[in-house]
């Protein structure tokens, strides 16, 4: 009885985390906007809003595990914070995106939600089904260009739920890569040559496709993907004709 009310206690604390972190990033980002002040406020306050899930919430990942435990030690807070404001920044782009770029997102969100669904994480599946909902919404009642006070907020979003489904197993990066970073790559790169909803609707496919690979295929498979795309996107960001990040 005293473990499941440690557990339900750890649960809230990190919905009322998320929603501080969450109001220090609108916050943040309206006041940026609004005063036309420095890029790095926006850090600052991306930065304090990983901090309130990482040391509110105890969201962090303490050591990476496969086939083998490496023990992150003194780098786990450094690990989750870089974590956490990198992914927070992934929908923000030097330019002005139309709405239906969110369907990306919205198809890693549920792709959260189901994983977390099967592993029994009520906070990562309700949490990401519930931002899912409202990017649907906003597809569908909004016009005109997305802002960046919600894009930033869908991405620290996404940033917490990827850092929650890794302290369970470290494979589950597989869907912020393969569902998220992948085709938002493959977007960057067709928006040049073709239509952007074209260009957008292509991206979207090749999200839905990686999630639906990833219930079908061993988690060995996955690893090895992981690693790949991984080693893969590093030596493509030596290039800058190749570089997006």
């Amino acid at each position: 009885m005293a473990a499941l009310k440690k557990s339900l206690g750890g649960i809230n604390l990190l919905y009322l985390s998320l929603l501080l972190g969450l109001t220090i990033i609108v916050f943040t980002t309206k006041l940026t906007e609004k005063l036309k002040l420095s890029s790095v406020w926006l850090l600052v306050g991306q930065i304090s809003a990983s901090l309130v899930i990482i040391l509110l919430g105890n969201l962090e990942v303490s050591y990476i595990t496969h086939f083998n435990q490496i023990e992150l030690g003194y780098l786990t807070i450094p690990f989750a914070l870089l974590f956490l404001v990198g992914f927070t920044n992934v929908l923000n782009t030097e330019k002005q995106q139309k709405p239906i770029i969110l369907l990306i997102p919205c198809i890693s969100l549920v792709c959260f939600s189901i994983s977390a669904l099967i592993m029994g994480y009520s906070f990562v599946s309700i949490i990401g089904m519930c931002a899912a909902l409202t990017i649907m919404l906003v597809l569908l009642l909004g016009k005109g260009n997305m802002g960046r006070t919600f894009t930033t907020s869908i991405g620290f979003v996404i940033a917490v739920l990827s850092l929650a489904l890794l302290q369970h197993t470290f494979v589950m990066i597989y869907i912020p890569i393969f569902t998220l970073i992948l085709p938002l790559a493959l977007y960057l790169i067709l928006q040049n040559k073709l239509p952007s909803v074209q260009s957008i609707i292509i991206s979207s496919l090749v999200a839905l496709l990686f999630s639906l690979i990833m219930f079908v295929i061993s988690i060995n498979i996955v690893w090895y993907l992981v690693v790949g795309f991984t080693i893969i996107l590093a030596i493509s960001q030596l290039s800058s004709k190749y570089r997006f990040i």
